[in-house]
């Protein structure tokens, strides 16, 4: 029998998981939700599934669950599915405060049921082979940029963008956060837009992290220095190079082996797969509620640095 499933909030990414979805051959679209009714009956009848303006008229219906609605209502909306018995993927960050975050991580514990969260990265083919060889960073160059969309204003660009890299550093470096020095400014938006950050992790590990989504190009880069080796990774286009140092001095290039595929699909994959054998996910709800307290973290350091550069303007600052 097939997984029943629907898709909360179908507007630009949530239509993709419903592509996703209607691809698979283990699960059943039996349903969209969006507040926007006019949107959920355009979706359903595109996708021969009912449509539902209120989430609540789940309960009984479905299995599992995707939540694309924005993040401010990711806590109220995913605590309604788990409390009806529902497994739930949600999108990241997992919510917009820690507060929340801890509402929907008691709720799937309470309810018993599966609670992942969407850091897509996290399946790119290209992070999975960097996997593989990070063996004791010591360096990392990180650049997200992104052309404008009006998607994602509710939040800046550290929980739309960086969180992203937030994650998979979390991921790679085996260690607590002992520094952290950013700076942000608001282009397009009410909110940060282009944010700088410096991680130091105990034990020396540094990374220089960057995300805009007001660049006029995509890039999606990352660099990683360890003993004897530095390795590149490109997300975008699922490529990863290690050039190593032997004990000659010689220097050798070798492309790791990456086996392409949609990340947002593999996700769904590893998703459904912990439906149905009731493991723990790839990307819990405390692992992205770590992710999310660094951002969070770094958005108060961006605060604290455009206070100081306010007051150096209201006192007569000169470059």
């Amino acid at each position: 029998m097939k997984t029943r499933v629907a898709v909360v909030g179908v507007g630009e990414f949530g239509r993709n998981h419903v592509r996703v979805i209607g691809e698979s051959s283990s699960a059943e679209l039996v349903a969209v939700v969006d507040s926007n009714g006019a949107r959920a009956s355009e979706a359903a009848a595109a996708n021969g599934c009912a449509s539902f303006t209120d989430v609540r008229e789940l309960a009984g219906e479905v299995d599992a669950a995707v939540v694309a609605v924005p993040t401010s209502a990711h806590a109220e909306v995913g605590c309604a599915l788990l409390e009806a018995g529902i497994d739930v993927l949600v999108e990241k960050p997992i919510a917009a405060d820690l507060a929340s975050a801890n509402r929907l991580i008691h709720a799937a514990q309470v309810n018993n049921r599966i609670l992942q969260v969407g850091h897509l990265e996290r399946f790119n083919p290209a992070v999975m082979a960097l996997e593989k060889v990070a063996r004791v960073p010591l360096f990392f160059e990180i650049h997200r940029l992104s052309v404008f969309s009006p998607r994602s204003l509710d939040v800046d660009v550290v929980l739309d963008l960086m969180i992203h890299d937030i994650d998979i550093l979390l991921s790679l470096v085996d260690a607590d956060i002992e520094e952290i020095r950013a700076a942000g400014i608001s282009i397009l938006t009410s909110k940060v837009d282009i944010a700088n950050v410096r991680l130091q992790f105990r034990g020396g590990c540094v990374a220089n992290l960057t995300a805009s989504r007001v660049s006029t190009d995509r890039v999606r880069k990352l660099r990683l220095f360890q003993p004897h080796q530095y390795i590149s990774v490109d997300y975008g286009r699922q490529d990863a190079v290690i050039c190593s140092v032997g004990a000659d001095r010689r220097i050798s290039f070798e492309q790791l082996p990456v086996n392409k595929a949609e990340p947002l699909a593999l996700q769904w994959d590893s998703f459904l797969d912990c439906v149905e054998s009731r493991q723990t996910p790839k990307m819990t709800g405390d692992a992205a509620r770590r992710s999310l307290e660094t951002a969070l973290a770094i958005t108060a350091k961006i605060e604290e640095h455009s206070q100081v550069v306010a007051q150096s303007l209201v006192s007569g600052w000169k470059p």
